[in-house]
């Protein structure tokens, strides 16, 4: 069996979710724990472009979404606006619910550099996993690298993190190597099942001052991959503690992006919000798996 085979073994069904939930999520990432760090189940509900919807700013440029606000994907509705945050709206939010015990796992760097990740070398990444040309799992694959690989939008830089050294490698390079940096990500306080309920602010929302950010989304492929990426437009930051209607309690990360002049009129926050490119800011929560990264100076 060779090196790839292996890997897969790991997470051969594509399960999901990354086991950084807090107090963990400081300590397993900062001292650079690579064994609980999982990626996105290949087989999750995909929009219509192939696209996860859970996958929201960082295709923004790209992949447009058919989904009209009447007959939502619940999976989007994670949009709101900068007046939304505030004590006492409520909202309906999507927060996936994922078992952090399946995930593939974060390689360690060695073994990450070892394995292609082009979409030129997909037919051999395929054989090397076992997938079939025409499976679920090899569309994912081809979609995440054709996203990994396609041009940044004007004013974005991005890289694809096989290896939590690679995502710290490209933070601090956002960040510049004499800046400290820390994590932020959101925490489920509850064990609730439910996916989409309505949440309420439960109290006025904390901003961390940032005035950079590097946001890492997890991507569907077998082992773990982030989608990192930064603006230069502006961006505001903020702890949310949020409260269900079925008891669930989330402190949530939301980040609001001031402008969205570069961002496809097709983005599903768009449909959601009932606005355009660069008419409003546009917010969203992160789901549990995703980590926000800003400078460890800003106050949180």
């Amino acid at each position: 069996m060779n090196k790839m085979a292996r890997t897969l073994n790991k997470g051969r069904n594509m399960p999901s979710g990354l086991a950084l939930w807090s107090p963990l999520l400081h300590l397993l990432v900062l001292v650079l724990c690579v064994q609980g760090t999982g990626g996105r189940k290949m087989s999750e509900t995909q929009d219509g472009d192939g696209h996860e919807t859970t996958h929201t700013e960082h295709a923004h440029a790209h992949h447009p979404s058919s989904h009209m606000h009447h007959h939502m994907d619940p999976s989007v509705m994670i949009f709101l606006t900068l007046e939304d945050l505030k004590e006492g709206k409520t909202m309906a939010i999507y927060f996936p619910k994922r078992n952090p015990s399946k995930s593939p796992h974060l390689l360690p760097r060695e073994e990450a550099d070892q394995i292609p990740f082009s979409s030129k070398q997909l037919l051999h990444l395929l054989h090397s996993f076992s997938f079939s040309q025409d499976s679920p799992q090899a569309k994912a694959m081809e979609d995440t690298l054709r996203e990994c690989e396609i041009e940044p939008i004007k004013g974005e830089i991005k890289s694809c993190a096989t290896s939590l050294e690679s995502m710290l490698d490209f933070t601090r390079g956002v960040f510049g190597v004499d800046t400290p940096f820390s994590v932020v990500a959101t925490t489920h306080l509850t064990n609730s099942t439910t996916n989409f309920q309505n949440y309420t602010l439960l109290e006025e929302p904390k901003e961390i001052s940032a005035p950079k950010m590097v946001a890492c989304h997890t991507m569907p492929y077998p082992y773990a991959v982030f989608y990192c990426h930064s603006q230069q437009s502006v961006n505001r930051v903020f702890k949310v503690l949020l409260g269900g209607e079925d008891g669930d309690r989330v402190e949530a990360v939301a980040v609001c992006h001031l402008d969205t002049s570069q961002w496809s009129p097709n983005h599903a926050s768009f449909s959601v919000l009932r606005t355009k490119p660069g008419a409003s800011a546009v917010c969203h929560f992160f789901p549990a798996d995703n980590l926000v990264w800003v400078p460890a100076s800003t106050s949180i």
